[in-house]
């Protein structure tokens, strides 16, 4: 095993949950030097034993960090932080944003930012708590390409991260891959249920149809997720819903109609009030709500 090679540059990461804490521990490991912020004060303090420096004041936080990462619930929740700390950032800040967010909110955020003499990067990522765990985060980047240069470091212990336009770009290639990820998230469940109502076994038809065209990530993790009925959170229904909605949003704002993630969005709102936490393999709840007497397997369900 090679050593760790300490970096001089400290990063205040803002947002220890289910993403946060395995990212933070993927910089630490990468030698850098890391302060924990979280809004519910105490909820950094796991991270100490790891080599964390926990701080329950934002203020604190950011003052002596070269790169701020924050990683919260929603656009809503960064711009708030955004304002809470931006007075007392250090001159040339590069603040990454990994959150999900809308293209527009980035697009402010940035604005923000850029007007007190700061830099910033939204950089969303795709690959859940297991992507998190094991550093292989797939890392979208909206920035400049300088920016971007220097951001690169941080990133890379995090992920694979691949710049895709300016400020704003990085949400509008999340979308996208929320997109897919929601909408195949969905088939894989309704051709899952076709299997077990038709009198196929759902698990040997996902084994015969893997490796042809319809094998995918989604297909091969959630598919399984369905077969055993865990719901356990690894994504999050209210997540994709959020992302949903964004997606609905950019098309609007962009002047195209997207008739499929319209559906998908209705079908992840049908549970949205009944699993909200649960992982978004929950699709496939909703699609047996609209098929009373069919269900994926024998197994008892697994929520949260």
């Amino acid at each position: 095993m090679e050593p760790i090679v300490s970096h001089p540059l400290r990063i205040a990461f803002l947002g220890i949950g289910l993403m946060g804490e395995p990212m933070v521990r993927r910089l630490l490991g990468a030698g850098f030097a890391v302060t924990a912020w979280n809004r519910t004060p105490g909820k950094a303090a796991v991270l100490a034993e790891a080599g964390a420096d926990p701080d329950d004041v934002l203020a604190h936080a950011v003052a002596d960090a070269a790169v701020v990462v924050s990683m919260l619930s929603a656009g809503e929740a960064v711009g708030s932080v955004i304002e809470a700390a931006v007075d007392a950032l250090r001159p040339g800040t590069l603040w990454i944003d990994m959150s999900s967010t809308r293209q527009d909110e980035a697009q402010a955020f940035h604005a923000l930012l850029a007007a007190r003499g700061h830099r910033f990067i939204d950089a969303p990522v795709s690959g859940g708590v297991g992507g998190a765990q094991a550093g292989t985060l797939a890392i979208m980047a909206g920035g400049s390409a300088a920016d971007f240069e220097a951001a690169l470091p941080v990133l890379a212990a995090m992920g694979r991260p691949k710049l895709v336009g300016p400020a704003g770009s990085g949400q509008v290639a999340k979308l996208c891959n929320q997109l897919i990820v929601g909408g195949t998230i969905n088939i894989v469940a309704e051709a899952l249920l076709l299997a077990q109502a038709a009198g196929a076994d759902p698990a040997a038809v996902r084994e015969a149809i893997r490796g042809g065209f319809a094998e995918s990530r989604v297909l091969e993790v959630h598919g399984q997720r369905m077969l055993e009925r865990n719901f356990l959170p690894g994504g999050q229904v209210l997540t994709q819903l959020k992302d949903q909605h964004n997606v609905l949003a950019a098309a609007a704002a962009a002047g195209v109609a997207l008739p499929v993630t319209s559906v998908v969005t209705e079908r992840f709102e049908a549970i949205r009030d009944v699993y909200p936490r649960a992982d978004h393999a929950a699709a496939l709840l909703s699609l047996e709500l609209l098929n009373p007497g069919v269900r994926v397997g024998t197994l008892e369900d697994r929520l949260p």
